[in-house]
């Protein structure tokens, strides 16, 4: 194992671990202040006792992933000090500012979580509200310093390649962050509704009469149906922002070899880099360049038009790509049942809390999906366009060493998080029916 690939290994390890964390602190605010509301609006003991045990969820998650942020943070400047020098005082804005957002968040959770009989029940909803807020905005202000690294903006380079002037502004607000900060927000959404869905899917399935579980399961299938079928209104926009400024994301995406108009999309097949085909796929005739250019005849370009060193590594960015779409499509389809049953029956028939539990991990299957489809889809370039991955490594050795090391320490972290959730959040409710 190479230096470049452990490093490589260890952030995707990092990523892919505090990407739930992260999804989850945008999301599930949302479910307790939704739970509140309604027992304020009501009187319902049932949705008070559901926004105290989802608001220890939230504390319980949200500090896992307060530990997980903080590593990856540090490994940002261990592993990548080439990256950081060059973008550290470009990006620099975005990090602050999720920083001021997560203080935010965590104060208001504080409130929250023992405001209770401490403060009147509007200031108490008020701090729930921004517990949602900061959630979402601490995640926002990543996903601009990502979208950074995809379409790099808002400084000018010296003679010698050095930053020589940095609009700070215009760097957080460069063209990619409008398409990524929608999308994962709704992704998160999508993705903590139906896993939340089908853990009270589940306990319903053996406490068939427990209105705790029928009041939870009917609020996350609500949060995450609605989030599903906005997913693929956006989705549509991402792939056409992608087609005009990352083709060769793109091309890999689809398994797209050749420059042609009237483009099929490929779904499944395995690309072969040596023959530049993708073998066993479905194709469906002039629907990718629809989606990318609104037009049947639009042009898109393959991977042919790219240099081989330029190009992401096709098979991981197209498997990645499908995966995630195709979860998408399935929780489109289950969200549209689920409002079919709920208007026309009052009762969750036990086939379909069943398909709830077996769909409840395909919204954060979809997310890490993506998340390979962006970051794996960029390569070589860390900053496209401007620095290769290769270049921004650190120039110590022996990394395998600490990817093995850290790779402990988030097992030991799922394993506290499951114990403290178990212990917190999933015990018996003690209510009736």
């Amino acid at each position: 194992m190479t230096d470049l690939f452990a490093a490589r290994s260890q952030m995707a390890m990092s990523l892919g671990f505090h990407i739930i964390f992260a999804a989850v602190g945008m999301a599930m605010p949302l479910l307790m202040v939704l739970a509140e509301m309604r027992w304020l609006r009501t009187g319902d003991k049932v949705a008070l006792d559901l926004a105290k045990r989802w608001s220890k969820g939230v504390a319980i998650l949200v500090a896992i992933g307060a530990v997980s942020g903080t590593v990856l943070s540090f490994e940002l400047g261990l592993l990548w000090p080439e990256f950081m020098a060059f973008a550290g005082p470009i990006i620099g804005m975005p990090f602050s500012l999720e920083g001021l957002a997560f203080f935010t968040e965590a104060i208001f959770l504080g409130i929250y979580l023992y405001g209770w009989d401490r403060v009147d029940p509007r200031s108490h909803l008020f701090a729930g509200i921004m517990v949602l807020l900061g959630g979402v905005a601490s995640g926002a202000f990543v996903l601009c310093a990502n979208g950074w690294m995809n379409t790099p903006t808002g400084f000018d380079l010296a003679p010698d390649g050095s930053v020589a002037a940095v609009r700070p502004l215009e760097a957080l607000l460069n063209p990619a962050a409008f398409y990524e900060v929608p999308h994962m927000v709704i992704a998160a959404f999508e993705a903590v509704g139906f896993a939340v869905a089908g853990i009270h899917a589940w306990m319903l399935l053996k406490s068939p009469g427990e209105r705790f579980h029928r009041r939870a399961l009917a609020i996350a299938l609500a949060v995450g149906g609605t989030a599903a079928l906005l997913q693929p209104i956006s989705g549509h926009f991402s792939a056409g922002f992608i087609a005009h400024e990352q083709p060769a994301k793109l091309a890999a995406a689809e398994g797209h070899w050749r420059t042609e108009r009237y483009a099929a999309m490929k779904i499944g097949g395995w690309p072969n880099e040596d023959t530049m085909t993708t073998n066993g796929a479905i194709e469906i005739p002039g629907l990718l360049s629809l989606m990318a250019g609104h037009r049947l005849d639009h042009e898109v370009l393959g991977l042919e038009a790219f240099p081989a060193y330029d190009r992401p590594p096709v098979a991981p960015v197209h498997l990645a790509f499908d995966v995630m779409v195709g979860c998408g499509f399935v929780l489109v389809g289950v969200a549209l049942l689920g409002a079919w049953i709920a208007w026309r029956r009052r009762v969750w028939p036990r086939w379909f809390l069943r398909l709830i539990v077996v769909c409840a991990p395909l919204g954060f299957i979809a997310i890490e999906a993506g998340w390979v489809v962006t970051e794996v889809g960029r390569q070589p370039w860390i900053i496209r366009g401007h620095m290769r991955t290769s270049e921004a490594v650190t120039m110590v050795t022996g990394l395998q060493w600490p990817l093995g090391l850290f790779t402990g320490v988030y097992l030991g972290l799922a394993g506290v998080c499951v114990v403290l959730l178990r212990r917190h959040v999933f015990a018996s409710p003690g209510g009736g029916s």
